[in-house]
């Protein structure tokens, strides 16, 4: 999703664009099918390009560690390597916030360091390797910058909107210590705005890490419900405490990853502790930084990106 609006609004704006994904993809753009971790693919895709804008990742709350080393630091590394090789001027790693979210709360705080030892999960220690692998390359001649767009959403999400829906519409959604967590979150065009102006602003950002939001926090609940009313499904109606989904995450994770090892299961497991942290703390950031050195405000609002989604759901 976020991908494409990118290269969407590049291609917009009259750059000449050519994508990388595993999937083929009908785009009125070049477009290569493979993986960042080829280094015969990721050469033929960088070649010829001034920039590149990275946002391949394997995301999710379980998994083998080596499936996240593969893509998220191996294929940095190589996609890195290919773009200084082919005299790649700019590079643009769209990153995370969880590279610097360590369990407790985020109230009003900027980019933290990223710190692989302290982030929680094996998706937020890969992007927290890569990210450093990233920024440890910046110089005059070859300039990388860091987007950390956090909870990225909006019509034709399958990472967040979809999995709410679907859990509330089978009543197995619960909310985490009555949904009062305080959360940021980033409407996709917003998202996709702010990585573009990464790159048209690579003097001023080079070398540093941005954490991108909508900058309007609201109560975890009242997110989910603004999507399940948009999906036309009922929102969760009961809470268990946060304490007892960290606890029982931390299990169910484990387990999920020994059946997914073993071919029973396929899916994403229902809590993890990583999940379970995420919507029952705090976490919203101070934009002023971010929004001054990319010259850059949201344009779509959350109430805008809710009715957006309602007339996705209803055009269905």
């Amino acid at each position: 999703m976020l991908g494409r609006a990118v290269a969407q609004l590049l291609h917009e704006r009259g750059y000449l664009v050519r994508s990388l994904q595993r999937r083929a993809v009908q785009a009125p753009w070049e477009s290569i099918q493979g993986s960042i971790a080829d280094p015969d693919v990721a050469a033929r895709a960088v070649a010829g390009m001034d920039a590149v804008v990275h946002l391949a990742a394997k995301v999710s709350f379980t998994g083998e560690w080596n499936e996240f080393l593969a893509t998220n630091i191996v294929g940095t590394r190589q996609l890195l390597r290919a773009a200084q090789h082919e005299g790649v001027r700019d590079f643009v790693f769209v990153s995370s916030p969880s590279v610097a979210h360590f369990g407790s709360s985020i109230v009003g705080a900027t980019a933290g360091a990223a710190n692989p030892a302290l982030a929680r999960g094996h998706y937020a220690r890969s992007k927290a390797a890569a990210e450093e692998i990233a920024l440890a390359q910046n110089s005059p001649a070859f300039r990388v910058t860091a987007i950390r767009p956090h909870v990225v959403w909006g019509p034709g999400d399958t990472q967040l909107v979809e999995r709410v829906v679907e859990r509330a519409r089978t009543g197995r959604l619960p909310l985490l210590d009555g949904g009062r967590a305080l959360i940021d979150t980033t409407y996709v065009d917003n998202a996709a705005e702010a990585i573009v102006r990464g790159l048209e602003r690579m003097d001023q950002a080079h070398g540093q890490a941005l954490v991108v939001t909508n900058g309007e926090p609201r109560p975890v609940g009242e997110l989910i419900a603004g999507i399940c009313a948009a999906a036309g499904v009922p929102a969760p109606g009961y809470s268990i405490p946060g304490w007892l989904a960290r606890g029982a995450g931390s299990v169910i994770e484990k387990a999920w990853t020994v059946a997914g090892a073993r071919g029973w299961v396929h899916d994403e497991p229902p809590m993890t502790r990583f999940l379970a942290e995420q919507l029952s703390t705090a976490h919203w950031f101070d934009q002023r930084n971010t929004q001054a050195v990319l010259d850059w405000t949201p344009a779509v609002s959350l109430d805008e990106g809710l009715s957006r989604l309602a007339e996705h759901y209803r055009a269905l």
